[in-house]
């Protein structure tokens, strides 16, 4: 069963204008001039420039010594000469070392009160005082980077369609007619394709005689399959030994096994004894992000000497099937697929000439409501079936979480032409408020109530950001954000061909969506300087999002 790629006819074909493609919003370098971050591009090319530096710096001290010796002894060569003596050469490179010795002893300038100049000519100490400056900006800088990232590819094998999971349910031996009927009529329009994957431990089970593994043994080799495959995959693409990594993270939200998942990889691969590793669950599909911030996170404790961390986002559903029949429950059964991506990030800028993207900002939403923290709940039906229940209010609860996501991300990746309008339209609103408070405490209560209501100004992302990777947490989910966002059909398509070849892979799907944009879409081709961003959405609740930019 093949997979399907990008179609030239994801285009947006709006009912009363002309058909628009990714063209129509590319937008004139100086308007985005307020969204750049010029920490980052100088510090792209800062330390190419400070290894220039230092060879002008030894170059300028050399010349210092060649003058000083020419007006202290005769030289044997010609007039218009240079003399290439060993003697000649002897001499410069003693005056040189003398120099730095005498820098060590005096901190780089002669005392004052001797009456004679510096150890250093004035050009010299300019170089010198402008290395200073460059070095302390790289080292302030501590950008992060992407080497390289990989996706797992299920064997054929784990692969079934829509027709064989309906008989895997039926197998179960568990739920009634109604849950069957009704999971069949969640498949048909959850936007999922007949090749998605589900993991030998429950896929055996439509074979004669045999019943669903859902034993820690099973869950183990799923795991084991998942992750060893896009660990090895992802260190072989960025040209990085096991060794070399310095933090280790990895996130999945519903198996903690003991011994963890990160001491399983670190003993398969041959990890350094001193690593950092950290196991995340329980952090749902938006953990990927939070994953790599703290990876980001932990390489700035080592920004001196420069550090590598490897981030591995997956969800194990072997031991994860629910059996009940309680419809708050059986969304998961659906939706839910086999997958991970491993993430091998740097922050050493030796690493920023070959890695495919640099991480431009990350930021967390948190919910805090009583109504946000139980949407996605796990809990056991009236039956005792241990599962994850997903209430009615998700759709909303996300909307406010993102709402506040898009808010604080938005200054950071948004032209000025759209945060005019956006800071024009809340200070109009608050005045509004004010009067209207101010006349109800005058008494005018009607006349306070016949004041204007000025709506919210929804800025228009795609003017800062070319490419989207939301979160395919399902049709609806994506149907939504797309026209929350007043998104294309180009902007979606990531995340509809991910939907549809591999599910909801839960906190790995942005890095599907990604790939697709890196390697398959042709209706908005990816190019360099191209901005990213990743949204996804996780119990408790929370909204993550990231932005990368392309090299």
């Amino acid at each position: 069963m093949k997979r399907s790629v990008s179609d030239s006819s994801f285009v947006s074909v709006p009912e009363d204008g002309p058909v628009k493609d990714y063209r129509d919003y590319r937008v004139r370098k100086s308007s985005l001039i307020a969204t750049v971050n010029w920490t980052h591009v100088i510090g792209t090319y800062l330390p190419t420039l400070f290894l220039v530096g230092i060879g002008v710096l030894f170059a300028q001290l050399v010349h210092q010594v060649v003058t000083d010796l020419s007006s202290k002894v005769e030289h044997k060569a010609s007039p218009g000469e240079i003399d290439f003596s060993i003697e000649t050469i002897t001499a410069v490179i003693l005056g040189v070392r003398q120099i730095f010795s005498n820098l060590l002893t005096t901190f780089l300038v002669a005392p004052l009160q001797s009456g004679e100049g510096g150890i250093l000519s004035t050009h010299v100490k300019i170089t010198a005082l402008v290395l200073v400056v460059m070095g302390w900006i790289v080292l302030n800088d501590n950008p992060t980077y992407m080497l390289a990232f990989s996706t797992f590819k299920a064997p054929d094998s784990w692969k079934v369609s829509h027709a064989q999971i309906i008989q895997m349910m039926k197998n179960q031996g568990s739920f009634t007619d109604d849950s069957i009927g009704f999971m069949e009529r969640l498949l048909a329009r959850s936007g999922t394709g007949q090749s998605t994957a589900w993991p030998p431990g429950i896929v055996q089970c439509l074979e004669e005689g045999k019943e669903t593994d859902r034993s820690i043994l099973a869950s183990r080799k799923e795991a084991e399959a998942v992750i060893f495959d896009i660990v090895e995959s992802a260190l072989k693409k960025a040209k990085v030994h096991p060794k070399e990594v310095d933090v280790l993270v990895i996130n999945c939200s519903l198996f903690s096994p003991t011994p963890s998942l990160c001491a399983m990889v670190i003993s398969k691969f041959g990890m350094r004894q001193d690593i950092q590793s950290f196991n995340l669950s329980g952090m749902g599909c938006g953990a990927s992000l939070i994953s790599v911030g703290l990876a980001k996170d932990m390489l700035q404790r080592r920004r001196l000497q420069g550090g590598k961390a490897l981030v591995v986002s997956t969800e194990i559903i072997t031991p994860n099937l629910y059996r009940g029949n309680e419809r708050g429950f059986l969304l998961q059964n659906t939706l839910f697929r086999c997958g991970g991506a491993a993430i091998v990030l740097s922050n050493s800028w030796m690493d920023g000439r070959r890695a495919w993207y640099k991480l431009l900002h990350t930021v967390r939403v948190q919910s805090n409501s009583e109504e946000a923290y139980n949407c996605v709940y796990e809990a056991q039906d009236g039956e005792e079936q241990r599962g994850v229940r997903l209430s009615k209010e998700i759709v909303k609860v996300a909307g406010k979480c993102m709402e506040k996501n898009m808010t604080t991300i938005g200054p950071y990746v948004l032209p000025l032409s759209e945060q005019i309008p956006v800071v024009t339209t809340m200070a109009i609103k608050f005045m509004i408020k004010m009067t209207g408070k101010l006349l109800k405490t005058c008494g005018q209560e009607k006349l306070a109530a016949k004041l204007p209501k000025k709506k919210h100004y929804v800025p228009d992302f795609k003017r800062g950001i070319d490419h989207f990777c939301i979160h395919a947490g399902g049709r609806a989910v994506i149907d939504g954000i797309e026209k929350n966002m007043k998104l294309e059909l180009f902007h979606t398509e990531p995340s509809r061909m991910a939907l549809l070849n591999y599910g909801n892979t839960s906190s790995s799907s942005i890095w599907y969506e990604m790939e697709y944009i890196q390697e398959h879409q042709k209706t908005n081709p990816l190019k360099k300087g191209h901005r990213i961003m990743q949204v996804a959405f996780g119990s408790g609740f929370k909204c993550t999002s990231g932005v990368w930019l392309k090299l």
